[in-house]
């Protein structure tokens, strides 16, 4: 089952544009919704450093993550929770692996961000860093095929 859950999860990842990061500092949650790119179960996202969230994590690394969509029908609810540590990417190996998995998912956004015409895109993006969330515990609620309430754990560090 765990292989058959990892693929289900792997997918559904990848079929999702934003995840809802879960930070806090000095027992004050907050949360934001940022793009990702994944590679396998790491999740990438850039951010300005000046954010609510990334001060939060210069101070506290441990999040927690949601990537869902709207429902209206409850029966239907899937989503991935997890709860992880997020790091800064700032050696040069760990930026071009972000930055291969953004511009595997998002080509034509990474031109504009990458090219000096752009404007303030491109001044935009020499602002930000990358971030890497590696989760700790991940789960994957599928309503329709668990039940409600009912969520699957895929056991990390197999």
């Amino acid at each position: 089952m765990s292989n058959e859950l990892r693929q289900q999860i792997l997918a559904y990842i990848e079929s999702h544009n934003t995840m809802t990061l879960g930070t806090s500092q000095r027992d004050v949650p907050w949360t934001a919704t940022v793009f990702y790119a994944s590679d396998d179960l790491r999740l990438y996202f850039f951010s300005a450093p000046e954010s609510r969230h990334c001060q939060n994590l210069a101070g506290n690394p441990r999040v927690a993550v949601t990537i869902q969509e709207d429902y209206r029908d409850w029966r239907k609810i899937k989503g991935i929770q997890l709860e992880g540590k997020v790091s800064l990417v700032d050696s040069v190996l760990g930026k071009a692996k972000a930055m291969a998995a953004y511009a595997r998912k998002y080509p034509e956004v990474m031109k504009v961000f990458a090219d000096p015409a752009g404007g303030a895109f491109y001044q935009a993006f020499l602002k930000v860093k990358f971030y890497r969330v590696v989760p700790e515990r991940l789960f994957y609620i599928d309503n329709e095929k668990f039940g409600f309430g009912k969520r699957q754990e895929l056991i990390l560090g197999e």
